[in-house]
């Protein structure tokens, strides 16, 4: 056995040995969500980063601040709103003395230099300044002033939408969606559930949530879902479940065509592998099938996928959308 080969066995082998422990510890500040945790971690796995859509009160900050505990990542919060700036996110030039009694320009670093950002309530602030993160997410480091900055690795943008108070909002163009990895939704919980989060909630505070992978584990991590193996077969089924998507194309069906005014691109089939990969390795196997694709068919199509007026007047989702699609 090589040393490279052993060296991934080792990864492996910690990613088995920690998976039941950062389900033990999100459970003890965490109330069921399940597969929206899931889906948090395959992100943070595959290396892309997430839209989180639900509404207020359904713990996203939390689960997001829990997740950056169990990883020992460092952590930021930004609360966007309609007078917040691209410098407030990426930082900004100020003047200060130097020891020679001179002055210089200095480059203060925003909250954006963080591993894991809490973008909250993105579609809150205005296009330019959803703008400033764009860079940021593509190619992991900043311009300001004309100098690049670079980001420090592993780094990821969480960010959530309240889909309930829509007015006032500016919503992301899709050129900017189409850079997150997933849209995930949070619902509400069960009853069952509900009642543990309000019995929790009332009660003295619970135990300390312990780190279980750090930074560096992360990267190695990434590192080595790019090298979970995945058949042609499973890449062509992907590659024809996106293409599917796009209206007046061959071989799409009436219902996209009918409905849908704008499909997914090469980067959701993109999506559809690497997020597959991760996910199989999260669950202990070393190669990609097909049910790993449709189970993640939502969370990486949601948001590429545009509907048209009728579909709209005919009260016909994209989730719909996309279950004919894996009907078929």
């Amino acid at each position: 056995m090589s040393d490279i080969t052993t060296t991934q066995s080792a990864i492996f082998e910690r990613v088995q040995a920690g998976r039941q422990q950062v389900e033990s510890e999100l459970s003890k500040v965490i109330v069921g969500q399940k597969d929206v945790t899931k889906q948090l971690l395959v992100t943070l796995m595959a290396g892309g980063h997430c839209m989180i859509t639900g509404a207020p009160g359904l713990a996203k900050t939390l689960l997001v601040k829990s997740i950056s505990q169990i990883f020992q990542l460092n952590f930021q919060r930004i609360q966007f709103t309609p007078d917040l700036m691209p410098a407030d996110i990426t930082g900004t030039e100020i003047l200060t003395d130097t020891p020679e009694a001179g002055r210089q320009l200095t480059f203060v670093r925003g909250p954006i230099f963080t591993n894991l950002l809490l973008a909250d309530e993105i579609n809150r602030t205005p296009p330019k300044t959803q703008s400033a993160l764009l860079e940021a997410m593509q190619e992991h480091q900043v311009t300001a002033a004309g100098a690049r900055h670079t980001l420090e690795e592993p780094f990821f943008v969480l960010a959530t939408q309240n889909p309930v108070e829509m007015e006032g909002t500016y919503p992301l163009p899709e050129a900017q969606l189409d850079r997150f990895l997933f849209n995930v939704l949070i619902d509400y919980l069960p009853e069952e559930d509900e009642i543990e989060v309000v019995r929790r909630t009332t009660a003295k505070s619970g135990e300390a949530i312990q780190p279980v992978f750090s930074a560096e584990d992360v990267i190695a991590i990434q590192g080595l879902v790019r090298e979970v193996p995945v058949s042609d077969d499973v890449i062509q089924f992907a590659v024809k479940l996106t293409a599917a998507t796009r209206p007046n194309t061959p071989g799409s069906p009436d219902f996209i065509n009918n409905y849908v005014n704008w499909g997914a691109g090469t980067r959701a089939a993109q999506a559809l592998i690497l997020a597959g990969k991760a996910l199989a390795l999260w669950e202990g196997r070393s190669y990609v099938s097909k049910d790993e694709i449709k189970l993640l068919a939502k969370p990486v199509l949601r948001h590429r996928i545009l509907l048209n007026y009728r579909a709209q007047a005919e009260s016909t989702t994209v989730e719909q959308i996309i279950d004919q699609l894996l009907a078929q």
